[in-house]
């Protein structure tokens, strides 16, 4: 198996890296930079002056962390890094790390600093030139910088934090003790923008347009004159991905739906009907339900799940390359959260994805991503400079395993009837309140245990259902919707009195972090 192909990023594209410290603002650093059109991407802070040097940036961000500096193993950057030449910014423990590992000096201070702090400029600093003397920023810290390295400026402050920013404009490093990433630092974007503009030298070139075009380009070097067959689920993601590898190979690109019997209601209809008949794709429909159940049985563990159908997901494309006997390629519509999620060098393993952890080793394709570098909104832009209808581009996500990872316990055929008829009130109640732009996730869950009810005065015995609805950008993180009481209300007296079986119905007021927008 070859190393993917990842779209995103073309030769002569400018490069900013964002070394991650554990930040559980990592990721939102990242796509804020990329919303200045400047293409950004993750590297461990383990990255050697070398390996950077290698991928050619044009900055660098350090980002936050959970530690303190001043304790022993707490994360370093290789030294070399500073003496590349390329601008740094350091935010938050990014700053201290700069500060500490350049001569300057990192104490506790007497009262930490959390939530929105005002700011006070001092002295002529590039990042913060034409902006309010005063301003508000978040904070985060324990520590903070008390003397900073020789040669650099202080150019901020704040009533408790002597340094709320510093820099050498000369090497080009910068710091700043808050956190300009997040939304609640009301110029935060601008700070960025500084630096990537003033510091850098950024071109802000890195659009749609230049994705798809470099996508295109690496994808029809990769496969040559093969051929290439797409995991298609009916989702954004599998959809833009089939696009962009059409643009690239015509003909040669054959789509392959797989009906796991765990869909959602009416989808494996509409997914033939979209791909076939209006987008013109090749598609073949394959009817797998039996085998999928008769893989599942017995299998209660979420992570087993997601490997045993990653796996006979793999197995099926291979019988279906056999029609296709130069088909060696086989497309995904892989996402970073997926990557970042299955584990990384800098993030711990949350869950397997079926498409990444879940993926056998025996693997007899190789793999083409185009999408591994982007978040779902990045995705979303592509499909609707693509051309994909409304109703592809902005279908909610949907896990790869489908509803079996909405059934908490062993899957059935019969617990995923009733979970889908559930799930069909929920999505439509949404939908008639008109919060699908809204809402970035909403669906029901079947529990694994069963409760007291009455119902028409008598004693049930039933199935609660969870229903759960988030709000987010990009599935890093995410927050409970607080939906009317009415629209809750209207679900559960339908999902109640419409599905037999179901005699409770329960909220989700869990947000991410602590919980996960899928249960399993």
């Amino acid at each position: 198996m070859t190393t993917p192909v990842t779209g995103g990023f073309a030769t002569g594209e400018d490069r900013v890296l964002v070394v991650d410290f554990g930040a559980q603002y990592a990721q939102l650093i990242a796509r804020r930079l990329r919303e200045a059109n400047v293409y950004s991407e993750i590297v461990p802070h383990t990255v050697t002056a070398a390996e950077v040097a290698a991928l050619g940036p044009i900055g660098i961000v350090l980002s936050g962390g959970p530690k303190s500096v001043r304790v022993e193993g707490a994360p370093k950057l290789a030294p070399g890094i500073f003496e590349l030449g390329v601008p740094v910014l350091g935010i938050c423990y990014g700053a201290q790390l700069l500060a500490e590992q350049l001569g300057g000096r990192v104490a506790p201070t007497e009262r930490a600093e959390y939530g929105r702090t005002v700011l006070e400029l001092a002295g002529e600093g590039l990042l913060g030139a034409g902006m309010p003397a005063t301003q508000t920023v978040w904070m985060s810290h324990f520590d903070a910088i008390a003397e900073v390295p020789e040669g650099f400026e202080v150019t901020a402050r704040t009533a408790t934090c002597p340094v709320a920013a510093f820099e050498h404009r000369g090497r080009g490093l910068y710091g700043v003790q808050f956190h300009p990433e997040v939304a609640h630092t009301e110029l935060g974007q601008r700070y960025l923008e500084r630096f990537l503009f003033e510091a850098c030298g950024a071109s802000g070139s890195w659009t749609t347009s230049s994705i798809i075009d470099a996508s295109v380009a690496a994808i029809a070097t990769q496969v040559g004159d093969g051929r290439a067959i797409c995991a298609l689920s009916g989702g954004v993601d599998s959809a833009v991905a089939a696009t962009l590898v059409q643009r690239a190979i015509g003909p040669r690109l054959t789509c392959v739906f797989v009906d796991t019997g765990l869909m959602r209601q009416g989808e494996p209809a509409q997914v033939e009907d979209t791909f076939h008949r209006h987008l013109g794709m090749e598609l073949v429909h394959v009817r797998a339900a039996d085998r999928f159940f008769d893989r599942l049985a017995g299998v209660l563990d979420p992570e087993e799940k997601r490997k045993a159908m990653g796996e006979l997901f793999i197995r099926i494309f291979e019988e279906a390359k056999g029609g296709l006997s130069d088909a060696r390629f086989l497309v995904q519509g892989t996402l970073y959260p997926d990557v970042i999620e299955s584990g990384t060098a800098t993030a711990a393993k949350i869950k397997s994805h079926h498409n990444v952890g879940g993926l056998p080793e025996d693997l007899d394709f190789d793999l083409v991503e185009p999408l591994r570098s982007l978040f779902k909104d990045e995705v979303r832009q592509l499909g609707s400079e693509l051309g994909l209808p409304d109703e592809i581009v902005w279908r909610q996500p949907f896990p790869g395993p489908g509803l079996a990872v909405r059934i908490i316990g062993e899957v059935t055929r019969e617990r995923a009837d009733l979970l889908r008829r559930a799930d069909a009130i929920v999505r439509e109640e949404i939908h008639l309140a008109g919060l699908d732009r809204e809402i970035w996730q909403s669906f029901a869950v079947l529990a694994d245990i069963r409760s007291v009810g009455v119902m028409g005065d008598e004693r049930t015995y039933g199935h609660p259902v969870i229903i759960r609805a988030v709000t987010s950008e990009d599935a890093m993180t995410a927050d409970w919707a607080r939906l009317p009481y009415d629209l809750v209300d209207r679900m559960v007296s339908r999902i109640i009195g419409e599905v037999p079986g179901i005699n409770r119905v329960v909220y989700d007021v869990t947000s991410k972090p602590p919980g996960t927008i899928e249960w399993e």
